[in-house]
């Protein structure tokens, strides 16, 4: 039988295994669309984005990959908080970047829900806006 703690870290590691199957499913269906993968999970001391994805002859896309049993739960787990922190990452990135800061940003939702393909939710936010 185990204890707490290892059911903890179990739960942890079976979460990390949806999150990733999710943003793989996302990235498939996004390159499926048109979409051009620049990055995935990228991390920086501003946070953290799941996807960067260059939209077929549009902006960056800057997108977050949300995984629910429910569409609806999913689409609505992204909050003001999580949305600054990938504005600040993202506004990073592009800094480095200027030939695509030139495209335009865009901010994007994918939801994965079980059994469904993925929703694509474009210009779902943007930065110093109320989602």
């Amino acid at each position: 039988m185990r204890n707490s703690g290892e059911r903890i870290q179990a739960s942890r590691r079976a979460a990390e295994q949806r999150g990733r199957a999710s943003e793989t499913l996302a990235s498939l269906f996004l390159m499926a669309k048109g979409y051009r993968i620049l990055a995935r999970r990228l991390r920086n001391p501003l946070g953290e984005i799941d996807l960067i994805a260059l939209a077929p002859f549009g902006p960056v896309c800057f997108v977050e990959v949300k995984a629910r049993e429910i569409e609806r739960n999913a689409a609505e787990s992204v909050g003001a908080q999580q949305f600054a922190r990938i504005a600040r990452a993202a506004q990073s990135w592009l800094a480095k970047r200027p030939n695509l800061a030139k495209r335009g940003a865009r901010y994007d939702v994918v939801t994965v829900g079980k059994d469904r393909f993925p929703k694509h939710y474009r210009d779902a936010w943007r930065p110093g806006f109320d989602s």
